[in-house]
């Protein structure tokens, strides 16, 4: 399935009731850094899409948008270089390695009905 990241899951956070998702990198950057409902609404998008590489390359815009890969890595204890591979489209990060990549953009996985 091809990656739908992008306008896709903007568009998809605009229709969860989100505030308007910006389409211009600078403004979702400050857009995702502003609340964390917001980065929450855009990874809710990106899952919706069905697509690893959505979830986490929007997990990867998220992380760049507070503080970028480096304070990542500092807040999780996971290394840089791991995180550039995880938050890659092609990523596939452990369940330990996601649930720490979540906590320290103060988000947190659920499941629900």
């Amino acid at each position: 399935m091809p990656s739908t990241t992008g306008k896709t899951i903007r568009g998809a956070a605009r229709n969860r009731g989100a505030e308007r998702a910006p389409l211009h990198a600078d403004n979702r950057r400050e857009w995702l850094a502003a609340d964390p409902v917001h980065a929450a609404t855009y990874l809710a998008a990106a899952l919706e899409t069905g697509d690893t590489g959505d979830l986490m390359q929007a997990l990867r815009d998220i992380a760049d948008a507070r503080g970028g890969i480096a304070q990542l890595a500092e807040q999780t204890g996971l290394r840089r270089e791991t995180l550039y591979r995880t938050l890659s489209t092609r990523g596939n990060p452990q369940l330990s390695s996601l649930l720490a990549i979540l906590k320290a953009n103060g988000l947190r996985l659920t499941v629900s009905v």
